[in-house]
Formats: structure tokens, C-alpha cells, sequence
């Protein structure tokens, strides 16, 4: 039989009106525990909600990994590099490699009776995923873009639709300029999306590969880049690595080099930015764990003292201190274990409630999303709880050994 914990079950389930000072204690530190763990547990939750949310846009607009002209990767000038089916395959045989696309940029204006705005011309063909796009589309749809001819559509950004006062079906001017020479195109406004990651917003729409590389003057099998979907994004700085060693500082048979680069690399303030998130989360952890801990520290003493002329008696019976102070630290286990239990309901409750109600909302333009985003990390979660309780328990050890203080002769005249 563990005297430590009967003793500890019978003082927890103890209704006696006489503790007037301990019940509003144990209250206290229960609260203490289910509040810290609430915050912690949602905390967490937004953040690699709104990390990953905002990873995932990024992502969307650059992929990975991008190979491409090594004057491109380091430099601010498009050059072609050229992707011909062999050059693909080698690529898809990287280990680690989901997919691979291709994609041409080309810089324009797209102007309209009233207005005309600059933007980045993104030609795309068919082995291009469009998922992302797809998910982001406000209204109208992605056309079937192609390698091979022009259907001279485009799909533009609500950003672009509302400065220019254009919407899907819409017929819209194009034109390019090269060395003085101006060259004019007439799309049709295909679809409308809206990522609300303002700078690509303001800046990319999408249109056939074909029509792309034509306005450039390339080669057929001359493209920006090639865009690379690894299988696990933690280990894209590994397949980076194997692109490093058998790709990068090769030659295509126009004469340029081949490099790559990763979309950590291409987007270092953003991801900078989601990575100081991290640090706002530890401090919450530390602050939230010291809430908790000074509660049941406080709760813990407030209960001892009370019950010092049990401790007495115990200690008068023959039972030892190390005994004594098992017993309290049962005690303890029980209240932090129905703190957690609410603590649990309550930031569970309310992250699901976000999930499915997006009651909680934001500016897009500040923080690139129409309300908070979250994300629920089972593992992770479990974890919080694992630790809170070690944590909570450890700083009680030493509270505990007030009971090795307390005399029996002099606890029998304590009140």
C-alpha cells in the first residue's frame, strides 16, 4: 500500500468547512495551472498556425528550390537558362525531390483607359501544380497554360483588378519594352486571386510559358528557372546540398551556368520574421510556467501550514519526513492533474473554435491573413502537458521540506 498517496486521496477529497484558508488556495493554484496551460496550449497553436500559413504562401509563389542562371540567383537581371527534358529528369531524380516545374518571368505594364500598373508576366505550362493559385482564387479560373502556344489569358491578383478596375472577362493591354522597342499584347482576364502576401499580390500574374518565352526572345528550351518540391521542407537544405554537388557550375549548351537556391535564401526577411516568432513563444512558455509555479508553490505552503498538527500527528505515529513530504507532493499531483484537465478543455476549446469559426480575425495588409490562423500539434501538446506537470512538481520539492521543520509537541498547540 503507498501511505503517501491514501493519505494524499483522503486530504484531496477532504470537505471539512474548518479549512477555510486551504480551499481558496487550492482554487487559486488550480486556476494558476489551467490558465498557463490555456495560453501555452493556444499560444503555440497561432504560431505555427500563422508560421506555416505564411511558409505555405511563399512557398506557393517560389516553391522550394529554385535552379536557374547563376547571373540570375545572384544578380537582379532574367537570364535564361535552358531545361530541356534531360536536364528535368536529372532533376527529378535528385533523392528528395517531389516535382519539378518550369516558369518565365517577364516584366510588363498592363494598362487600361483609366490607369496602368507594372508587373512581373509569369509564364507557366502544364506540369506547373496550380494548387496554390487554385485554393487563392477569388473569382473566374486558371486556364490551361501552355508550352506550346498562346491564349494570351491571364490570371491577375485583386490588388491588380481593383487598381486597374478590371474583372474576370475583361480585355486587358499589355506592353513590353526591349532596348526602345515597345511591343503590345491584349490579354483576357481569365481569373482573379488573392493571397494577401501584398508584395508578390502587387506584383506577379500568370500567363502561358509559351507567350512568356516568346516575349523574351529565348530559345524554346530557354526558361527563368525551374521551381523544385522537395518531400519534407525540414530537409531542403540536404537536397540543396546534392543539387549544389551535381548541378550547380554546369553548363547548358548555350554557355550559361547552372546554380539553385532555396526559398529560405530568396525570402530572408520573411522568414526571419516567422522565425523571431519562436522567441515570443519561449517567453510566453516562461512566463506561463512561472504563473503556474508560484501558485502551487504559494498553495502548496498555505496547505502545509494549515495541516500542521496532522503533520504533528503523523510525525508522532512514527512517519518520517521523507513520508511526509511524498504525501504532499500527491496532494499536489492531484490539483495540478485538474488544472491541466481544464486548462486542456479551455485551449483546446478555443483553438478549435478559431479552426472551424475564424471568429478571431486580422488585417490582411499587416499580417498577410484574413484571421488568425492556427494549427494543432498533437505531440507537441502532449508534450506541454508532460512538461508543465515535471515542472510544476520539481518546483514543489523544495516548499516540501518545510515539513521537516515542524516539531510534534510544538504542532500539537498550532492553530
Amino acid at each position: 500500500m503507498n501511505l503517501p498517496l491514501f493519505i494524499a486521496k483522503r486530504i484531496y477529497s477532504d470537505n471539512d468547512a474548518q479549512q477555510k484558508v486551504s480551499k481558496p488556495a487550492i482554487r487559486i493554484a488550480t486556476a494558476g495551472v489551467a490558465v498557463g496551460l490555456a495560453v501555452m496550449i493556444v499560444s503555440v497553436c497561432i504560431v505555427l498556425g500563422f508560421k506555416h500559413t505564411i511558409r505555405d504562401k511563399v512557398i506557393g509563389f517560389g516553391s522550394h528550390i529554385t535552379v536557374a542562371n547563376f547571373m540570375t540567383v545572384h544578380g537582379s537581371e532574367q537570364k535564361p537558362i535552358a531545361m530541356p527534358d534531360s536536364m528535368i529528369k536529372a532533376l527529378r531524380s535528385v533523392s528528395g525531390v517531389k516535382h519539378v516545374q518550369r516558369y518565365a518571368l517577364k516584366q510588363g505594364i498592363l494598362k487600361t483607359d483609366s490607369d496602368f500598373l507594372g508587373v512581373a508576366f509569369k509564364g507557366i505550362a502544364s506540369e506547373y501544380d496550380t494548387t496554390f493559385i487554385h485554393n487563392n482564387m477569388v473569382s473566374g479560373n486558371i486556364p490551361a497554360f501552355s508550352d506550346a502556344e498562346s491564349h494570351n489569358k491571364i490570371v491577375v491578383s485583386k490588388i491588380m483588378a481593383d487598381m486597374l478596375k478590371i474583372k474576370v472577362g475583361d480585355k486587358v493591354f499589355a506592353y513590353f519594352i526591349d532596348n526602345d522597342n515597345v511591343r503590345m499584347r491584349r490579354f483576357l482576364v481569365s481569373g482573379i486571386y488573392q493571397t494577401n502576401l501584398t508584395q508578390y499580390d502587387k506584383a506577379i500574374c500568370f500567363t502561358d510559358l509559351y507567350t512568356a518565352v516568346r516575349l523574351n526572345g529565348w530559345e524554346h528550351d530557354q526558361v527563368s528557372g525551374a521551381e523544385l518540391t522537395v518531400d519534407d521542407f525540414d530537409k531542403v537544405d540536404d537536397v540543396e546540398d546534392i543539387l549544389v554537388s551535381k548541378v550547380n557550375r554546369t553548363i547548358d549548351s548555350y554557355g550559361e551556368t547552372y546554380s539553385s537556391e532555396t526559398i529560405q535564401n530568396s525570402n530572408p526577411q520573411i522568414f526571419s520574421w516567422l522565425d523571431l516568432l519562436d522567441l515570443n513563444v519561449w517567453i510566453i512558455l516562461a512566463l506561463m510556467l512561472c504563473v503556474a509555479g508560484f501558485t502551487m508553490v504559494s498553495g502548496l505552503l498555505i496547505i502545509i501550514l494549515e495541516r500542521t498538527n496532522m503533520i504533528g500527528v503523523l510525525k508522532a505515529i512514527g512517519a518520517k519526513n521523507k513520508t511526509i513530504r511524498k504525501t504532499f507532493l500527491w496532494f499536489a499531483v492531484f490539483i495540478i492533474g485538474k488544472g491541466m484537465l481544464i486548462g486542456n478543455v479551455i485551449g483546446l476549446g478555443l483553438v478549435l473554435l478559431q479552426n472551424y469559426t475564424g471568429v478571431v480575425t486580422l488585417d490582411p495588409s499587416t499580417y498577410y491573413v484574413k484571421t488568425v490562423p492556427v494549427e494543432i500539434n498533437i505531440p507537441l501538446i502532449v508534450l506541454l502537458n508532460v512538461a508543465t506537470l515535471f515542472i510544476s512538481i520539481f518546483v514543489l520539492i523544495a516548499p516540501s521540506f518545510l515539513v521537516s521543520y515542524i516539531h510534534p509537541a510544538k504542532s500539537m498547540r498550532y492553530e
